[in-house]
């Protein structure tokens, strides 16, 4: 009797399996349809909280529709992959860009945010301060991002606080300690660090670069004839985690008011003028510190002229 059941119960299932399987198909791809919208829903929360996200920019201050089609809504072109098996040569180098040439006035002007238009240091500061991009702390001795600031701390870097001693109006004869407030004027960033790798990839054949570092230098000046006498670094902020905040911000070149480039489309296209000051090297020292004037000069155009002809020596005509 109970082998009976055993087989009764096993005909059912073979009748049940039977009955379902010419929608095998169909149920394997549901489920796999479910399983990558599922995937997709976690990574895109993952993602979500590992970048915060910036407050989003005004309609009159995003990228205008343009010829190009960039909206508020662009988004950085990824960078070529690359893999370190592919890379047969590399050099790091600093660079300056010194915003008094006429080349570099894109990222120097406005002064003052007008007709959606914003500086360099401007949109920096605006993505630092609202916590979707980081700073780093002592730029001119740790270049490796690894010191990290708040919001708080850079908000009390830019914004400095003086105590100066003046006569009570009330009491005259006695003193009293006031408070000074004054706040970081965008016309006080006269100049930018870039840390950048230059690289060969055998797999494409092209000698290629990436940003790496942006650090805005204040310029610091004499107190008595307020003249430049030397630059003082602010904080370093990481380039690829930069770039969605400068794709989203137009760059005035010229008289053709229309259309633009963004920030990030300059600095990939190189759309700058710059003298580098420093290569790696095992002593890890710039180029000021072992040579200066003219001699300095030629320095900086020698590495230059090293990465140039890198490239070149390697191809046969």
């Amino acid at each position: 009797m109970k082998s009976n059941r055993s087989v009764l119960k096993s005909a059912r299932e073979i009748t049940w399996l039977e009955k379902w399987r010419p929608f095998a198909h169909e149920i394997r791809f549901a489920l796999r349809v479910i399983l990558f919208f599922a995937l997709l829903f976690f990574a895109s929360q993952l993602w979500a909280q590992q970048t915060p996200p910036c407050d989003p920019p005004t309609p009159s201050r995003i990228i205008s529709p343009g010829a190009n089609g960039a909206t508020a809504t662009r988004r950085p072109v990824p960078m070529p992959h690359l893999r370190e098996a592919d890379v047969m040569w590399s050099k790091r180098v600093w660079r300056t860009i010194d915003l008094r040439e006429k080349m570099n006035h894109p990222y120097y002007y406005p002064e003052m945010p007008h007709n959606g238009l914003m500086s360099l240091f401007d949109v920096v500061r605006s993505g630092v301060l609202g916590g979707c991009v980081t700073a780093f702390d002592n730029p001119a001795i740790d270049d490796e991002f690894t010191t990290k600031m708040s919001p708080e701390a850079v908000a009390g870097l830019l914004n400095a606080v003086d105590y100066v001693e003046v006569e009570d109006p009330n009491n005259p004869g006695t003193y009293r300690i006031d408070t000074i407030r004054t706040t970081l004027q965008t016309s006080e960033i006269m100049a930018w660090w870039v840390k950048e790798d230059w690289f060969f990839d055998k797999q494409r054949s092209v000698m290629d670069v990436r940003i790496i570092g942006l650090c805005p230098l204040q310029a610091k000046r004499d107190p008595e004839s307020g003249e430049v006498i030397g630059y003082k670094p602010l904080f370093w902020v990481y380039y690829p985690q930069l770039r969605p905040l400068l794709v989203q911000h137009e760059a005035f070149l010229g008289p053709n008011f229309f259309p633009r480039l963004s920030f990030d489309d300059l600095l990939l296209k190189r759309f700058f003028s710059s003298y580098v000051h420093k290569e790696s090297n095992v002593h890890d020292r710039t180029i000021n510190s072992y040579t200066e004037g003219l001699d300095a000069m030629y320095e900086s155009e020698r590495v230059k002229e090293t990465i140039r002809n890198f490239e070149s020596d390697l191809w046969h005509y």
